[in-house]
């Protein structure tokens, strides 16, 4: 994965536009690969659902507490993308009260296919989801690389751990002494 360009992209979003009016003011806005990733240093972590124990309890919750960790080891942004709809990544995300990090739906799951971490979780119910995993992309080439053990479908476990916000700031801090 180290090196290797992140896929060419089109996400369908969601984004809050007063001019539209009424209770809910949104639009479509396409966002591409390019629009997330060229021209900045990010950090990505990709998990199997919005809403889900581990995700809404630790993962999402801790990169959004550590974000100005991040910042100061030159991070841009944080990305959590998951394959779920824009109206689920929304509504997740204003459920955690995020300001740091930002949300990316990849409701068909062509980004995370591309990646080659689009995994069956037929047997909780999920359909195709994503294997967990996080990223440090720098213009669009992977830089650093976190993937979960396991990669497989229908697993009958969640590991987390090697994707985690701490781990992923304890490999850029080494970095950042070497």
């Amino acid at each position: 994965m180290l090196g290797k360009k992140v896929p060419a992209v089109t996400f369908r979003t969601r984004v809050r536009d007063e001019a539209v009016g009424g209770p809910n003011p949104f639009r479509w806005q396409d966002m591409t690969s390019d629009d997330y990733f060229k021209g900045r240093r990010v950090v990505l972590f990709s998990l199997p659902g919005a809403f889900t124990p581990t995700c809404s309890t630790f993962q999402l919750p801790d990169f959004e507490k550590l974000a100005g960790e991040f910042r100061a080891l030159g991070v841009d942004e944080i990305y959590c993308l998951s394959v779920n709809d824009a109206f689920v990544m929304n509504a997740w995300a204003k459920g955690q009260n995020l300001e740091n990090v930002k949300v990316i739906p990849d409701g068909s799951g062509e980004f995370t296919r591309k990646m080659g971490m689009l995994v069956a979780k037929d047997n909780l119910g999920f359909g195709m989801r994503s294997w967990r995993y996080a990223a440090v992309i720098n213009d669009g080439l992977v830089e650093q690389w976190f993937e979960e053990e396991g990669y497989c479908d229908n697993s009958d476990t969640d590991p987390y751990g090697v994707s985690s916000p701490q781990n992923i700031l304890e490999h850029l801090k080494s970095r950042a002494a070497a």
